[in-house]
């Protein structure tokens, strides 16, 4: 019998963008201490798009923390790209819910910032952020300054302000949670249309399920905190493109809002259950 052989033309198999291994972390004060989440395994593949989904106070945002290096675990393992994480993520992007632009700089030098303190010329940071305010819809608004722009526009220069440093993982935490329903849609779409171009892991959290299972690949659900873990994982096998209103429409989308919210909906009772016992 012949042994076998390897293939050694074989496309090595590439390292998850994000991995957890057994993550848990406490917060410990003084009298005792709170496990906000425990026993978190978690693998995000290049490319994917994941959305974070729970009740209020679950560790979802404590997720994004550890993938960003702002936090360190207190049991297990942080990997990314392959490597273990030991201080800030200098692979990811973050975008938080509250806009972090600063008001007395014009749109543009928000937008060129990042590559200002890498050290990049100015004539070329400046050259990059046109293009990709260009990207955003926003390439008119260049000389204008943060107190002149919409909710959204705000938003769109914000992205742009994180992806004009290409980072291979993007960090995403309620980012369209202070805007209106439309705007939320064409946010939606806008991340979508770029994520399509660029292709970054994506982590995005978001308390609106509808809104994470017309973006993402995967949708994963946490269990009501304290001890925090994962409790449900699906893949989205709606076709892409998608159009985050359109989908919405589709049967096979509302059955899967509805597999989902079943699992999602006993956490988010635990969750007013405890705190209405907490008062």
């Amino acid at each position: 019998m012949p042994l076998p052989t390897t293939d050694t033309n074989a496309a090595p198999k590439q390292a998850p963008a994000v991995r957890f291994d057994g993550v848990g972390v406490s917060y410990f004060f003084e009298g005792g201490s709170y496990a906000a989440i425990e026993g978190v395994n978690l693998s995000v593949a290049a490319g994917e798009f994941l959305s974070i989904v729970g009740p209020t106070g679950c560790g979802k945002t404590t997720l994004l923390n550890l993938t960003a290096g702002l936090i360190a675990p207190s049991e297990g393992r942080v990997e990314i790209l392959g490597a273990p994480l030991a201080d800030l993520n200098a692979s990811a992007g973050y975008l938080f819910q509250a806009d972090a632009l600063f008001p007395w700089k014009t749109v543009l030098e928000n937008v060129a910032i990042g590559l200002d303190v890498a050290g990049i010329a100015p004539n070329e940071a400046r050259a990059k952020a046109r293009g990709w305010l260009a990207r955003v819809g926003l390439g008119a608004f260049a000389d204008r300054y943060p107190h002149m722009l919409s909710g959204g526009q705000k938003k769109r220069v914000a992205l742009a302000q994180v992806l004009i440093r290409d980072p291979e993982i993007l960090l995403m935490d309620e980012p369209f949670g202070p805007l209106d329903a439309q705007t939320r849609q064409i946010m939606g779409n806008l991340l979508l249309n770029l994520w399509h171009a660029e292709k970054k892991a994506v982590l995005f959290v978001t308390h609106d399920l509808e809104e994470a299972i017309a973006l993402s690949d995967r949708v994963v659900v946490m269990s009501a905190g304290p001890n925090a873990r994962i409790i449900g994982d699906w893949n989205i096998s709606l076709p892409r493109p998608r159009d985050t209103m359109d989908v919405k429409l589709a049967p096979a989308f509302h059955e899967i809002h509805r597999e989902i919210w079943v699992r999602l909906k006993e956490e988010v009772e635990k969750t007013y259950a405890q705190t209405e016992a907490a008062a």
